[in-house]
């Protein structure tokens, strides 16, 4: 088995360099707005912000169509692992909350983070350089999101409804640490809501955790995970042949879903996965095996250089504001988000979170569930709606 995983990884560092080398420095291969929004007859416009670091981010701003165009109050979308903006617009416009939320009236801005096709690479770096790829969630939290906040805020001249699901909610969560970015937010609902994760479930990230497949990749020279390569279909298919069944992949990745539409994977898979690195992915895996909400991890020596101390300092959730109102929507059988790490989250907040628990609901289907509008995104909304209620909207 790890001859056939060398084997099919080295095959895949050199497809990756190959297919990257065809990619136009600076310029996203496709627009979200021409893509999905307009010819859903909504509004939308592009965006770019430059983080601290250098990466240039696309974010869109949707609207619902009308006699005149006003908006409401901002909202800001956060999308999570191996997704981007495209994620909260994939099924019609009864049923993605991207739609629904112009359709009440709310200014909603679209974040794709680092690495996403809609995003616009870097200033100086290019896709084919590992350096591109030298970052984690901490890094999207600290300077993606942190800027998408500030950007946001500038333009509305107001606070801002921040919305994420799973890895978009570990930014978040980190993000809301920082008093700057907290001060910004006028309340945040999360969906599938993680800061630990050490009772994943899901069997094939289990697996992978259990071999320890990003040192592997690590060893191997490898910066990006790019799903969309054959290369990468064939590794996972490796490590599934003879040990479980995968042939339900989703199920494998995420735990079980009940309510999305299975007949539309195929058009899903149209845009999602998106790239992820390799950095981001180990850090991940440095959450499960630890049952830490902590900064990367490089190990004593280089801790010691950057950090100042033999272990990286972990994220304190009691440090996110108790007067900053929270939501949260999670389900029994997500395989990621686990009940008994949302408790561990709950017990570190300073405040009670508004709670929306579904037993039937998995990891997918608080994004894609074709019931979400009447099961979650409701209640999302009135929460929204009663942190302004002298609004008009």
């Amino acid at each position: 088995m790890k001859w056939l995983l060398v084997a099919v990884l080295t095959a895949f560092t050199i497809f990756s360099a190959i297919t990257q080398s065809h990619l136009l420095h600076g310029s996203p291969v496709n627009s979200l707005c021409a893509d999905l929004i307009h010819p859903a007859n909504y509004s939308c416009t592009e965006h770019t912000i430059q983080t601290k670091d250098g990466y240039i981010l696309a974010l869109q701003r949707v609207a619902s169509h009308g006699p005149r165009l006003q908006y409401g109050p901002p909202v800001l979308l956060q999308h999570g692992l191996f997704m981007a903006g495209d994620v909260w617009f994939l099924n019609s416009p009864k049923e993605s909350l991207g739609f629904i939320l112009a359709d009440h009236g709310f200014d909603v801005w679209v974040g794709n983070v680092r690495g996403t096709r809609y995003s616009y690479g870097h200033v100086t770096l290019s896709e084919t350089d590992k350096e591109f790829w030298d970052w984690s969630w901490q890094d999207l939290a600290m300077y993606d999101l942190a800027e998408m906040i500030q950007y946001l805020y500038s333009i509305s001249n107001s606070k801002i409804f921040l919305v994420g699901h799973s890895q978009g909610t570990i930014m978040s969560f980190a993000a809301l640490t920082q008093p700057h970015v907290a001060e910004m937010v006028e309340a945040a609902a999360l969906l599938c809501p993680i800061s630990y994760l050490d009772h994943v479930t899901a069997p094939l990230v289990e697996r992978m955790v259990f071999m320890h497949l990003d040192q592997m990749v690590v060893a191997l020279g490898l910066h990006q995970i790019n799903f969309r390569s054959d290369m990468l279909v064939k590794l996972v298919d490796s490590l599934c042949e003879g040990h479980m069944d995968c042939t339900d992949f989703l199920t494998s990745i995420t735990g079980t879903n009940c309510c999305f539409n299975a007949s539309r994977i195929e058009y899903y898979l149209d845009y999602e996965p998106h790239p992820s690195s390799v950095k981001n992915i180990r850090h991940l895996f440095q959450m499960i095996r630890k049952g830490t909400f902590a900064q990367y991890d490089y190990g004593y020596l280089k801790n010691l250089r950057i950090y100042g101390m033999s272990k990286p300092p972990e994220f304190k959730l009691s440090l996110i504001p108790a007067s900053l109102p929270m939501w949260m929507g999670y389900g029994g059988t997500d395989g990621l988000a686990d009940v008994t790490d949302v408790d561990h989250t709950l017990a570190e907040l300073p405040s009670s979170p508004e709670l929306l628990y579904l037993e039937n609901y998995g990891h997918i289907d608080f994004v894609l569930g074709t019931s979400a509008k009447e099961d979650v995104y409701k209640h999302m909304i009135q929460f929204f709606r009663a942190r302004r209620k002298s609004s008009s909207w």
